[in-house]
């Protein structure tokens, strides 16, 4: 008959290794695969950054290619960061870190007209800015309640889902997009999913995803819609070089860099609301959100460093946490090494990248809608009065409307087209002032007599 204390011993031991808490670290043959699916799910968002901008400022192939490893290499280093924590840096959490889209309609112009040392020497200006918000933002804290962050997380989630419909055609831009092949293979990644997910038990229910992606993946392959040259061609090895391409500073360009960066704060603290929201079921902590803006910063200094654009916590990875209800940050720590080593070894990166988007475009679908229902769910905690239904709707039409209606912001300059087309901006700015002036309390009328 088992003791007492061998009993809670046994139960600490499930506890240690269970994937269902933050600071747990499962066994290797559970935590290697459930971290692989949580860069499959990023990793051509990440790349796709560079291959942009280069594309813009004319670059030859194989500079391109440096800045696609470049990519990957500082993604795994703030994804450690990020989740292990360095000092006061990193939320803890489990956060993965990629290259943000958010600045790509600022950098071109700078990356075009000034060069790409301009831009990098801009977002590492940028990446300061952000880190200065991390560490003083627990004094800010006041500005974010529930009813706000809750918004923007169901914001995330809604301006985020037709982009997940993007990758199922085929990605934007594609000749084939919309084809039918791109159809059924976003939709067989997505049955496959949501069966293992829904019916599944333990691991087969928490790799879902990646098993979705395998049959996707598997059925892409055998039909010939992936090409295997440049597996073939990748190289072996592929070594970081700290200021290859060079940083310049312009007043011109570090201005609305800075600025963009302070307001895409508000992206990062929905990032990291919505993980402790769909994962753990708790707003975070002071630290946890001023560590996490903090990393983004530096990662973002350390990025153009190393010949890398301004870094972020990656969406579709909240989904996948909310999705999945993995949240040891070991998990993701070990996706952030997978990084580390696609961005030294071409030829795994190449593997990677070769992932049709239909395939992934059926994983993160589901992913983006979980982060709205995780913010539903955090809404769901507060009081439905008229103050706070206001702040909603209000943040909601703003962050949803404004960017489908680009008339009325055309003569504008293209860095407020920027902030105004993110559509979580403007709607995370209502959401912050609308919360700092209506009442708290909705005012009592008296009877007309």
């Amino acid at each position: 008959m088992p003791t007492n204390e061998s009993t809670t011993e046994s139960a600490e031991e499930r506890r240690v290794r269970s994937t269902r808490d933050v600071n747990a670290m499962p066994p290797l043959t559970r935590a290697i695969p459930l971290g692989l699916q949580h860069v499959l799910a990023m990793f051509v968002g990440n790349v796709t950054v560079p291959i942009i901008i280069a594309g813009a400022a004319d670059l030859p192939p194989d500079q391109t290619a440096f800045m696609i490893q470049a990519a990957m290499f500082v993604a795994g280093v703030a994804t450690l960061v990020q989740s292990l924590g360095l000092g006061p840096i990193g939320a803890r959490l489990p956060i993965v870190m990629g290259t943000s889209f958010g600045f790509v309609p600022v950098l071109i112009p700078i990356a075009v007209g000034m060069g790409l040392p301009a831009a990098l020497g801009a977002a590492l200006c940028g990446g300061i800015a952000m880190a200065l918000v991390g560490l003083f933002l627990p004094i800010f804290r006041f500005l974010f309640p529930p009813v706000v962050t809750g918004t923007f997380v169901v914001m995330l989630g809604v301006l985020l889902m037709p982009v997940g419909l993007a990758y199922w055609g085929g990605g934007f831009g594609a000749a084939d997009f919309g084809a039918t092949h791109n159809l059924l293979l976003g939709a067989l990644v997505l049955v496959v999913t949501l069966g293992l997910h829904q019916f599944g038990r333990g691991i087969w229910s928490e790799t879902a995803p990646l098993i979705g992606l395998v049959a996707g993946y598997a059925a892409a392959s055998a039909f010939g819609y992936i090409s295997f040259d440049r597996i073939g061609d990748a190289s072996w090895l592929s070594l970081p070089v700290p200021m290859y391409i060079g940083l310049e500073f312009h007043l011109a360009a570090i201005i609305p860099v800075v600025l963009l960066a302070i307001v895409t704060c508000a992206e990062s603290i929905g990032d990291i609301v919505g993980t402790t929201a769909g994962g753990l079921d708790r707003e975070p902590t002071a630290k946890e959100l001023s560590g996490g803006v903090m990393a983004d910063g530096l990662a973002s200094v350390f990025a153009a460093i190393f010949n890398a654009f301004p870094q972020i916590s990656f969406s579709q990875n909240v989904g996948m946490v909310a999705l999945t209800g993995v949240v040891s940050r070991y998990v993701v720590a070990i996706g952030g090494l997978f990084l580390l080593l696609a961005g030294l070894v071409p030829k795994l990166g190449a593997i990677i990248s070769s992932i049709p988007n239909a395939v992934l475009g059926g994983a993160v679908v589901i992913m983006f809608g979980m982060i709205a229902s995780a913010g539903i769910k955090m809404l769901s905690h507060i009081e439905f009065n008229k103050r706070n239904m206001v702040i909603i709707g209000v943040a909601l039409s703003m962050a949803i409307g404004l960017p489908a209606q680009e008339g009325l912001y055309a003569g504008f300059s293209d860095n407020v087209k920027a902030i105004i087309e993110s559509g979580l901006i403007p709607g995370a700015i209502a959401a912050i002032v609308l919360n700092l002036i209506l009442p708290q309390r909705d005012r009592e009328f008296r009877d007309s007599v």
